[in-house]
């Protein structure tokens, strides 16, 4: 390995040594209260070290946006093969809830944890765009084939996620034990976002 390809290299992994410690940071103490000196002293570096790589806090809270984005994409990426929109619909479903479940923090980081928008308001947020449009689009080949006619494809779009997320974020949270009995709890996720697609498919069959 060559001198350039070593530095590039560290590169790399101080870069990702960085975004762990803010990420890490982040939950445990919130956006507001973790600074970049924080995220410096838990990689023990110099603020100035942390500058190198990211313009300012914004800036790193936006790389780990990216980057748990692009690894729901990678969850989603398989389900571009389903050719029936509904059960391509159903299968995203499950795959968002296994990711969420799997990435508990990322998630918590990516749609829980309070943050200021504007550490998001890029001119491009690629991987975040990409996630809902394959959702939305999802949408628009089931009214294709009439499913969910007369129904604006992007309001459905955010209510389909909206109730799949609600799901995710209180088991995540910790909230459903509090309700349910122990029986119901078991597989909570799972049975209520098979409940979501049920309504879903008869809510608006196609004829």
């Amino acid at each position: 390995m060559s001198i350039a390809e070593r530095k590039e290299r560290q590169k790399i992994e101080l870069r990702a040594k960085i975004l762990d410690a803010a990420r890490m940071l982040f939950l445990e103490q919130g956006y507001e209260q973790t600074s970049i000196r924080n995220i410096a002293d838990k990689i023990e570096y110099s603020p100035t070290t942390i500058y190198l790589y990211f313009k300012d806090k914004d800036d790193v809270f936006y790389a780990l946006h990216q980057e748990g984005f692009a690894l729901l994409r990678q969850f989603m990426r398989p389900l571009e093969h389903v050719s029936n929109p509904f059960e391509r619909l159903k299968a995203l479903a499950k795959v968002y809830t296994t990711f969420a479940m799997e990435n508990t923090e990322f998630y918590d980081l990516m749609f829980t944890m309070p943050a200021p928008m504007n550490a998001l308001q890029k001119e491009e947020w690629t991987e975040g765009d990409s996630a809902f449009g394959f959702l939305l689009q999802t949408i628009r080949d089931c009214q294709a084939i009439g499913y969910f006619e007369g129904m604006d494809a992007e309001v459905l779009s955010y209510t389909v996620w909206s109730m799949v997320h609600g799901i995710c974020s209180l088991e995540i949270r910790g909230r459903c034990s509090k309700v349910l009995s122990n029986a119901t709890h078991e597989n909570i996720v799972a049975k209520a976002t098979a409940q979501v697609l049920h309504i879903l498919e008869k809510m608006n069959p196609p004829r």
